[in-house]
C-alpha cells in the first residue's frame, strides 16, 4: 500500500528536497506540496493525503494550528511534525494538538520514512532527545493569555502598546507580565518573552 503525502513548508527548497528523498521510497508518494499553513486542510482533502508533514513556522498558521485543524477536520489524517525548531515546549503542544510525531529536519531520510510509515500505522513518533527534554522542561505554565501578551512584549513594546493590541487596561497587562515573569524566573517581561520562546511555549 503507497503512502500519500502532503509536504507543508514554506520553504521551497527545503519541501523539494524532502519530497525528492520521500519519492525514493518505494511505498511513499508525495502527492501535495504547500507553502502556508492555511493551505494544508484543504490541498489534504483534495490530495486524499494519508499524512501531513507540516513545519511549525509558516505564514497563515503554524503548524501546531494546522495539526489541530486536521485533527478537527480529517480526522483520518495523521500529521507529522518536521521541524527545524526542535524545542521541548513545542513537542508537547504539537501532541497535545493532534499530531501523532514530531522529528527535526536533520533527521536522515531512512528515519524520516519510517517516521512516516510508523505514524501511518497510528503509532507515535518523538525524536529521542526532544522527547527526554520534553518530560524533564515539564509542561507550559504559561495561560493562553500569557502567551499572548509576550508574544506582543517580544518586540520590546511598552506596556501601553502591548495593552492597546491585546484589547486590555494597562492595569491588567501588567498583572499578566507579572505572573509571567515569575513563571519564566526573568527578570523583566522581555527576558520572559525571550525565555518563553526559547521553550517553545509562546
Amino acid at each position: 500500500m503507497v503512502i500519500r503525502i502532503l509536504l507543508a513548508d514554506d520553504q521551497a527548497l527545503v519541501r523539494g528536497a524532502l519530497a525528492a528523498l520521500l519519492q525514493l521510497e518505494g511505498d511513499i508518494d508525495v502527492v501535495a506540496q504547500v507553502g502556508r499553513g492555511d493551505e494544508v486542510v484543504a490541498a489534504a482533502r483534495a490530495a486524499e493525503a494519508d499524512v501531513c508533514l507540516l513545519d511549525i513556522e509558516m505564514p497563515g498558521a503554524d503548524g501546531i494550528e494546522v495539526a489541530e485543524r486536521l485533527r478537527d477536520e480529517l480526522p483520518a489524517v495523521r500529521s507529522l511534525i518536521v521541524t527545524t525548531f526542535g524545542r521541548p515546549g513545542y513537542v508537547r503542544r504539537a501532541l497535545e494538538a493532534g499530531a501523532s510525531g514530531f522529528v527535526v529536519k536533520d533527521t536522515p531520510a531512512g528515519e524520516l520514512a519510517d517516521a512516516v510509515r510508523a505514524v501511518h500505522a497510528g503509532q507515535r513518533v518523538v525524536d529521542p532527545s526532544l522527547a527526554a527534554d520534553s518530560l524533564i522542561g515539564g509542561s507550559n505554565p504559561l495561560s493562553e493569555r500569557e502567551r499572548e501578551i509576550l508574544r506582543v512584549a517580544l518586540a520590546g513594546e511598552p506596556v501601553a502598546e502591548i495593552a492597546r493590541r491585546v484589547h486590555l487596561s494597562q492595569g491588567t497587562v501588567r498583572n499578566y507580565l507579572s505572573d509571567a515573569i515569575a513563571k519564566t524566573g526573568a527578570a523583566n517581561r522581555v527576558g520572559a518573552a525571550r525565555t518563553a520562546e526559547a521553550k517553545g511555549w509562546l
